[in-house]
């Protein structure tokens, strides 16, 4: 049973329609009348991300990335800077935020990169606004792509690696496809199926409907 009374809202911004995500637990208010954050992969549009988080009365407390695409890291300037929140990802995807052949800033004429302020390791548990988010390496996407796990209430960010019947694109430096389809078959496959999906593209699902009409995986 959940400890919490989780709320994951998104903001879908920038040319690729990229799911930006919240997460929070609506129970948890602190002495200032605010509640704590984390934001999942501010693609272009941090100030946008940092207002309309205000309004509402959220804090971010830290950004966490899935991988490091430029449609999903342009916007962390800005929300670091109006923040002062910390940024994170799987160790094995420092080097693609930082470049721009590699994260694709470079190919729509941006030369934009970002070092991360901490890096974490398959299997990480990472404590912020109160929750636990467990980072599960899925490789393919990019060879550091990554999902974090919300296992007391069966909450997965997917990023770009698992879509609504569908999965991420292969076909760019450092992805894999057989890498890929392994990610999706042996580290998200084997969460519970009521496992509700929030991916960095498009609608949400569950690892259930996945594992049942996904015709990649």
């Amino acid at each position: 049973m959940s400890k919490h009374n989780i709320q994951v809202g998104v903001l879908t911004l920038g040319m690729i329609a990229t799911n930006c995500y919240f997460v929070f637990d609506a129970d948890r208010i602190d002495e200032n009348g605010k509640k704590h954050v984390v934001v999942f992969d501010p693609a272009d549009a941090g100030k946008r991300i940092f207002e309309e988080l205000s309004k509402n009365d959220l804090v971010v407390d830290l950004i966490l990335l899935t991988h490091g695409h430029f449609d999903h890291i342009m916007g962390i300037p800005e929300l670091k800077e109006l923040t002062g929140a910390k940024v994170g990802c799987y160790e094995k995807e420092a080097a693609i935020c930082s470049d721009p052949h590699l994260n694709l800033s470079v190919s729509f004429g941006n030369n934009f990169g970002i070092k991360p302020d901490v890096t974490y390791k398959d299997g990480d548990i990472i404590e912020a606004a109160g929750l636990s988010f467990k980072l599960i390496a899925t490789p393919g996407h990019t060879s550091g792509g990554c999902c974090y796990y919300i296992e007391d209430d069966n909450v997965l960010i997917s990023g770009d690696t698992l879509f609504e019947e569908s999965v991420g694109r292969s076909d760019f430096p450092t992805s894999s496809t057989s890498e890929l389809v392994r990610s999706v078959r042996e580290k998200l496959f084997v969460l519970p199926d009521e496992t509700i999906v929030y991916p960095g593209h498009g609608d949400i699902t569950t690892i259930g409907h996945e594992k049942e009409y996904n015709p990649y995986a």
